[in-house]
């Protein structure tokens, strides 16, 4: 990105600053597209060079006014494109974003959850706090609301939360009983979509979620509503208090895309108390995505912006990491990495053990 910025002219860098000025524009235009349905009679009616916009408004009853100035700036942003006769047709940009599931996953999750946060980033900052939280509810930390998100919010939430999750189940499960685990705790489990997975999997597994109590009471009630009610228990856990426990006993603990919730100092904190829960023979295994090991710059990009959604609403002070610092922590937590693994395009699978005691001096 440095790189090109520094190789534009002084115009090409003056049109980027412009663009950077009025992005909430055109991002409301495009969210205005799609919802309106624009975009899809646009691709829907392709043929034979588009429909006009006194055409587009007539078929779906609105102005041609209205649809006329969101249909300028769509062109003037790469969004669609207009020939000769005034026909409209969707550019590759704007298919992508009409219809590609990950950036509808973004643009839904920065509209309904983020956008209006984002106004108090700045004092985020300064604070330290997450002080657009306020424009959804009224709570300390934004895990603590998720079961009271308004249902757009919360679709948008968890849509965002699982498509970022999903995609790897499998890989990650076939990884995980090769260990022939028999309890497993599943730590921030939210709608228990994993812990379900695990026991449709397995039928021999238990599993323990650990998690807030009202994401508990969700995640149990969709184990019960899957058949896993004797399988699937919970402990409910703020691990902001001053001295969160877990029960003792698991052969696997696993976190996906959890610790990310956290600042450096709370990520040690939730690793150690998990560590001083362990045997010898235990494992605790993390998923991440991190920001240092993604092979194109829109992922690393989209994990970017992700951390001042943490900075903002989530808790004010955690982020998307790189992997050499989560390595640094699992090391101060009384952990030590094992394995390191690749799950998919954007994940990756770290396997811990608790450090063996060290010998008293003068021993052998």
């Amino acid at each position: 990105m440095q790189t090109i910025t520094k190789n534009l002219n002084a115009l090409e860098a003056l049109e980027e600053a412009h663009r950077i000025a009025f992005a909430p524009f055109v991002f409301q235009a495009s969210v205005s597209l799609r919802k309106l349905g624009i975009l899809d009679f646009i691709f829907e009616n392709r043929k034979n060079g588009g429909p006009t916009a006194k055409e587009i408004a007539e078929k779906l009853s609105l102005s041609t006014y209205g649809v006329g100035v969101l249909l300028e700036i769509a062109q003037t942003s790469n969004i669609v494109c207009k020939n000769d006769d005034e026909q409209y047709e969707l550019t590759k940009v704007g298919y992508f974003l009409n219809y590609n599931e990950t950036a509808s996953v973004n643009l839904n999750f920065a509209h309904d959850v983020c956008y209006k946060g984002l106004f108090h980033l700045y004092e985020s900052i300064k604070s330290g706090k997450p002080e657009g939280l306020k424009e959804l509810g009224q709570w300390s930390t934004i895990y603590e609301g998720l079961s009271q998100l308004k249902p757009a919010e919360q679709k948008a939430w968890f849509d965002f939360d699982h498509h970022y999750s999903d995609d790897i189940f499998g890989e990650a499960l076939q990884k995980i009983f090769e260990r022939n685990p028999k309890t497993l705790f599943d730590i921030g489990g939210n709608t228990g979509k994993f812990s379900i997975k695990c026991c449709g999997f397995n039928e021999d597994v238990n599993i323990t979620i650990v998690d807030l109590p009202g994401q508990l009471n969700m995640a149990l009630a969709n184990a019960e509503s899957n058949g896993f009610k004797d399988r699937i228990s919970g402990h409910p856990i703020d691990w902001l208090s001053e001295n969160p426990q877990i029960p003792r006993g698991a052969d696997l603990i696993w976190m996906s895309q959890f610790l990310d919730c956290f600042s450096e100092d709370e990520i040690v904190k939730v690793l150690s108390t998990c560590a001083d829960s362990m045997n010898e023979d235990a494992e605790l295994i993390i998923v991440e995505t991190f920001t240092d090991r993604q092979a194109f710059k829109a992922s690393q990009f989209i994990l970017e912006a992700t951390s001042l959604y943490f900075t903002v609403l989530a808790n004010g002070n955690s982020k998307m990491y790189p992997a050499s610092v989560f390595i640094k922590l699992i090391d101060k937590a009384g952990l030590e990495l094992k394995e390191d693994l690749q799950l998919g395009e954007y994940h990756t699978m770290l396997v811990c053990k608790k450090k063996a005691p060290k010998s008293p001096k003068g021993t052998l």
